[in-house]
């Protein structure tokens, strides 16, 4: 197997090898939409972070990333580089060895960029990938799900009203983002995520076009759901999608069902809009999360990190 640094001649090959890995994940998560062409990859040969696999001649995989960047992740205060979904792929034969050999190169160039915390976007259901990285170091932390924009059966909970807020109350909401943020810091979640004031949380749901959606016992909220219009991944971005950016529900309401009814009031009305998928991303280091959204979306892709000592970019440090 030959390793050579990603360019632009590799562009078209990459995405064929792209589509073909998307396609796998389409059969096991059919709630994904159909798609035939990808982002374009040209920034990414230009930025000479990617390499690519050859064997006898025929690439077989590739692996790129984004320029490094500051406060990794929002969780660490050191650079990072992270590999979208479609900026890495490797052929189903020998996949584990090619995403080991491409990741020694690559890495080796990211730490020299200064990046010491690598994420690699991979498909949920392609555990050949995931087990290398696993070998490597990386672990599971973010988790990019979908599901068909269609109501499901649950409870009605007719002791509760639900309701869209105007954006003269999006205050409400904040208040629910304020206890979303504490969860965050909880064992074993442990995320330090920077709190927005109330006055930014508001401008920011007006300026991008987010919908807050609530759950009310007796005239006092109880529950919350923010509608945003696109998430982290390419396909988020159709015009026929929604992505779930915010959620939260008092502990006192928990388990009567109020939550699945609040999701289910949202998907009817943005069905009626004409929207065709809901999709929400979650860290799979939250436990309250990880089992509530498991239960109505399908997963597609794991976002795995690795953390690297970084100490090896000390002067004293024998790495080059």
């Amino acid at each position: 197997m030959i390793i050579v640094d990603f360019t632009t001649e590799h562009i078209s090959k990459a995405n064929l090898l792209a589509l073909a890995s998307y396609k796998e994940e389409l059969r096991k998560v059919p709630a994904l939409p159909n798609v035939d062409t990808f982002p374009d990859l040209t920034s990414f040969a230009d930025n000479g972070l990617g390499v690519a696999a050859f064997e006898d001649g025929e690439m077989v995989g590739f692996l790129c990333s984004i320029m490094p960047f500051d406060n990794a992740f929002h969780s660490t205060d050191v650079r990072g580089v992270f590999s979208p979904m479609w900026a890495n792929a490797a052929t189903l034969k020998n996949r584990a060895d090619i995403y080991a050999a491409m990741y020694q190169d690559a890495a080796r160039k990211w730490v020299r960029a200064g990046a010491v915390s690598h994420g690699i976007c991979l498909y949920a259901h392609d555990e050949i990938a995931q087990k290398q990285f696993f070998k490597y170091g990386f672990g599971l932390r973010c988790v990019d799900s979908i599901r068909p924009m269609e109501p499901f059966d649950c409870s009605t909970c007719e002791e509760y009203e639900f309701s869209e807020l105007p954006s003269s109350e999006y205050t409400l909401a904040y208040s629910f983002e304020l206890m979303l943020n504490k969860h965050y810091n909880n064992s074993p979640f442990f995320m330090n995520r920077i709190q927005e004031t109330c006055e930014t949380f508001c401008e920011t749901c007006v300026r991008d076009h987010e919908r807050c959606f609530v759950s009310q016992y007796r005239g006092k909220t109880c529950a919350y759901l923010k509608i945003s219009e696109s998430g982290e991944t390419f396909i988020t971005e159709n015009p026929n999608y929604r992505h779930i950016t915010g959620a939260f529900c008092l502990e006192e309401h928990r388990g009567k069902g109020i939550y699945q009814s609040l999701l289910n009031y949202v998907i009817k009305i943005l069905k009626a809009e004409g929207y065709t998928h809901l999709g929400v991303d979650f860290e799979s280091i939250n436990p309250a999360a990880y089992g509530f959204w498991s239960k109505y979306f399908a997963a597609y892709t794991h976002g795995v990190v690795r953390r690297i000592d970084e100490r090896i970019l000390s002067e004293d440090s024998h790495f080059n």
